[in-house]
């Protein structure tokens, strides 16, 4: 090497044919073909642009969400547990994925459906929204379990405010959720469910019902006012997200298990080199470890290590990855006209998704598209928070009427977390007149029956 690079100090035209020699076939080459390695350079943006140009031509010429509202009754025996069999057949019936041609020629898209609860100055209404080609089949779950309640379709809500708010005479807050505990293999930690609330000996006076108190705090909201509380949810399966097999390895982890790529349990062995230095060291000589007693250490010393919340932990994730998930993210908006719109109310919605939340499991928090600018320390950046708000209010608003996800069209992006169908139900049921009776929900008057069995003439 060392006489190499003497020889090119000596002679420069030896330096440069190594040049020529090295640099100008290698030019040639990127100069004649650099672009071959375009495509495989472009591919990812590519696909995605073409697969968003495919999904919104579905979506304008095919997709057709519906908005139907729900009437309830004021006689509402069925228990809270009633509405996790409706979420079960509305996960079955809305459930279908495109195949490869569907989804990169037609564009198609697993539909999403969403519940909602919106107050109109302190008069409360269910919706659902959901594809018009599933809007049989999921009325027809709702009616299985509830049949006194009554389903009717009716024009979007959202367009009875001005579509551009907040402006000189509107003004909004509002926030989309998330869970504390965001990362992919934490969506098994569960919320709270109506398991934690519901007993069977209880009488009604006495029942604790998060969305019973979320209807008495709307009907609080007064003039010029409205409240809305958006649940959109996308059914999935174990193939799509693998949250299943994250979850049971987040079992595992909780449980004090090492667990093979497998999915088995493994023992453990230690090299006989590290034994012999133990020995030479000690002076003991090594236990020698057999399948029986590793086993035995493996499967029951972990757990009866654990302490009750432990196992309570372990058995709320269990319980979570045994049921259907939703792939699910949730916002709530508060507009009104100025000089009637009061911000404290906003608290309202922190009380009712606070009502699920426990340090041990999971908890949602108020922290994507939140409408509040903190002020910096470079102050010059302090001068553009005004149009920053503006700009975060604009595109929350937009988002609810749309009911596409707070980073759309990243897919699945923040904001999104996995909901099963038990814990679905326990945010969006319905109260009975005894545990909730707020005048200000739409309830019906008299009772609906079948038609009586009236005497024939043969």
């Amino acid at each position: 090497m060392f006489s190499f690079t003497f020889l090119l100090g000596i002679y420069p035209e030896i330096q440069q044919t190594a040049i020529d020699t090295v640099i100008g076939p290698l030019w040639q080459i990127i100069r004649n073909w650099w672009w071959f390695l375009l495509p495989f350079a472009l591919q990812k943006p590519f696909l995605f642009l073409w697969e968003q140009w495919r999904i919104e031509n579905w979506l304008v010429t095919v997709y057709q969400p519906t908005l139907y509202e729900i009437k309830l009754p004021k006689e509402n025996p069925k228990p809270m547990r009633a509405m996790e069999k409706v979420m079960n057949s509305v996960h079955s019936s809305i459930y279908q994925p495109p195949d490869w041609w569907e989804k990169w020629i037609e564009g198609q898209i697993q539909t999403s459906i969403s519940f909602e609860i919106a107050s109109f100055e302190g008069k409360v209404h269910f919706y659902i929204r959901v594809h018009e080609a599933y809007a049989d089949s999921v009325k027809s779950a709702f009616y299985a379990e509830f049949p006194s309640i009554e389903i009717t379709q009716v024009d979007d809500y959202t367009k009875s405010v001005p579509q551009d708010i907040p402006n000189e005479d509107w003004d909004l807050w509002g926030a989309s959720y998330k869970f504390l505990k965001d990362k992919p293999e934490e969506n098994a930690y569960p919320l709270l469910t109506y398991r934690d609330f519901e007993r069977e000996t209880e009488l009604p006076e006495q029942k604790i019902d998060p969305v019973a108190n979320l209807l008495e705090a709307l009907s609080v909201v007064g003039p010029k006012e409205h409240f809305w509380i958006q649940m959109t949810c996308t059914p999935l399966t174990q193939n799509e997200s693998n949250w299943i097999d994250l979850g049971k390895q987040l079992r595992d982890k909780l449980a004090r298990r090492e667990v093979s790529a497998g999915g088995t349990e493994k023992m453990k062995f230690r090299p006989m080199v590290f034994e012999a230095m133990d020995f030479l060291v000690t002076g003991k000589v090594p236990e020698t470890p057999t399948v029986e007693k590793t086993a035995q250490e493996t499967y029951f010393a972990p757990e009866m290590r654990l302490t009750p919340g432990e196992r309570d932990t372990i058995e709320a994730v269990e319980r979570k990855i045994s049921k259907p998930g939703f792939s699910t993210n949730i916002r709530f908006v508060f507009s009104g006209k100025r000089g009637y719109w009061q911000k404290s109310k906003l608290r309202l919605a922190f009380a009712f998704f606070g009502s699920y939340a426990t340090e041990n499991l999971n908890t949602l928090i108020p922290a994507i598209n939140l409408t509040k600018i903190h002020k910096s320390w470079f102050l010059p950046m302090n001068l553009l928070r005004p149009r920053r708000m503006y700009l975060r209010q604009r595109k929350l608003f937009r988002n609810y009427l749309i009911r596409v996800p707070p980073y759309f069209p990243r897919s699945p992006g923040p904001g999104k977390f996995i909901l099963n169908i038990e814990e679905m139900a326990s945010l969006y049921h319905f109260p009975s007149w005894e545990v909730s009776p707020v005048p200000g929900v739409s309830r019906i008057e008299s009772r609906r029956k079948p038609a009586p069995d009236l005497p024939k003439e043969e």
